[in-house]
């Protein structure tokens, strides 16, 4: 099966986990963001939980989980953030 190569731009504490500004996902052709953020989970199971509560963007613009994606879209993944 053929695999289209996300990038996955991270921000925060994604960013400290994986010690890079940027991952790359291979995810079947025309999957949606559901399906991006359990190829993610399966690969870092430990960020798993984080990846659930936070949003993802594609091309500058919140995504729901419907939305689907491809190899020239711009995909960052937010984590929530806390203030105080």
């Amino acid at each position: 099966m053929t695999k289209d190569e996300i990038t996955v731009w991270l921000f925060a504490r994604f960013r400290e986990l994986a010690g890079a500004e940027a991952i790359s996902v291979g995810v079947p052709p025309a999957s949606t963001v559901a399906e991006l953020r359990r190829q993610l989970a399966l690969h870092w199971p430990d960020a798993a939980e984080l990846l659930a509560a936070s949003a993802v963007a594609v091309n500058a613009d919140y995504a729901s989980d419907d939305r689907v994606v491809g190899p020239a879209d711009e995909v960052a993944l937010i984590p929530p953030v806390s203030g105080g």
